[in-house]
């Protein structure tokens, strides 16, 4: 593969996966070059679905390896929500800080040993009519009552990932893409890739 295309139109998560994946030796393209492709909605039963779904659309469309990503937080105390709702949480057209302040008050007066969450990544890789390459990561840990830095993007300034002090919104660039969600399924991506080699 000398070209993936990133089956995201969310410049956030491009710039990161640019970064993840400079292991794979590809040039990684996001959709800002391809204004007019559409990608389907995120109406799946899973991140699998829209992952999946995505990274097709952009291959079928291109003709090129196309990398889809669909990701979520998932908070215990409210079963799992915001899940694969996460990006438009507060309703349509939501933003970043409407989410969180839906997520905030969705948590007043749950105690912070039961605001346990997670962030989920799943990458699916399409480079042909066969079945795509599917991974998954995942990164544990809590939500804050406050939002806390002032980097990242969605929900990274409430999550206190497992075993750190500072927020997602906090943490350096580099410590951030060794323990987050999708470095973790960006790495099994690539592990994937060179066992089939």
């Amino acid at each position: 593969m000398d070209l993936i295309v990133l089956a995201t139109r969310n410049e956030g998560k491009a710039a990161e996966l640019r970064i993840l994946l400079r292991g794979l030796k590809a040039r990684v393209e996001s959709l800002k070059r391809y204004p007019a492709l559409k990608l389907p909605p995120e109406s799946g039963a899973t991140y699998r679905d829209n992952a999946i779904a995505k990274a097709r659309a952009v291959h079928d469309a291109l003709k090129v390896a196309a990398l889809g990503d669909d990701s979520g937080l998932e908070v215990d105390a409210l079963e799992g929500a915001p899940g694969l709702h996460s990006a438009r949480y507060a309703g349509p057209g939501a933003t970043d800080a409407s989410n969180n302040v839906k997520l905030l008050r969705a948590l007043e007066g749950v105690p912070a040993s039961r605001r346990t969450a997670r962030f989920r990544c799943v990458l699916a890789l399409v480079d042909g009519p066969g079945a795509p390459l599917v991974v998954e990561g995942l990164c544990p840990g809590s939500i804050l009552e406050a939002p806390r830095g002032g980097a990242g993007f969605g929900y990274d300034p409430l999550f206190l990932p497992y075993g750190e002090a500072l927020t997602f919104a906090e943490l350096p660039p580099g410590r951030k893409n060794r323990i987050s969600h999708r470095a973790r399924a960006a790495r099994a991506l690539e592990e994937e890739i060179r066992a089939r080699r």
